[in-house]
């Protein structure tokens, strides 16, 4: 079993969008029964709400529901939860580095880092943006779950 944590400032759009693209993944692979998926953000000042609405709607349009899927702030635990913590953008990542307790043993990762040939290290938040800034993040975080999706069978297979 491995556990695997999406983080984002707010945990409203992009790292729900990257746990339900895994999610849906893993299922159509059946592999989600080895593999826990959540998200969370580094910040606390969306906790308890949906993920946004454009999200949701992005998502939808390519069969994924982020409907129940509910906001909350990265945990002192989660250091210790999950295998993985991966973030969407150095921001995150560097917030993280922040937080974590000395004695964890976690990685911390950037999302695009499993995007084979990316040069970008930043999937944008399409949070200030339009539906095509919306979808531009969607079309990222998919390319590199499918990349996480391919090391995930790779290594824990």
């Amino acid at each position: 079993m491995t556990g695997i944590l999406f983080v984002c400032a707010g945990n409203t759009c992009r790292s729900p969008t990257a746990e339900g693209v895994l999610r849906h993944l893993l299922e159509l692979r059946v592999l989600s029964g080895g593999v826990t998926v959540d998200s969370a953000g580094t910040h606390a000042g969306r906790a308890g709400r949906p993920p946004d609405p454009r999200a949701q709607q992005v998502a939808r349009d390519r069969g994924i529901d982020l409907n129940g899927l509910r906001a909350r702030r990265v945990t002192t635990e989660d250091f210790v939860r999950f295998d993985h913590l991966i973030a969407m953008d150095r921001s995150n990542l560097a917030e993280l580095e922040r937080m974590r307790p000395a004695d964890t043993v976690c990685r911390l990762e950037l999302m695009l880092g499993y995007v084979r040939g990316e040069t970008r290290d930043d999937i944008p938040d399409p949070y200030y943006g339009g539906p095509d800034d919306y979808r531009a993040a969607f079309e990222l975080i998919w390319r590199a779950a499918e990349g996480l999706l391919a090391e995930i069978e790779r290594r824990y297979s």
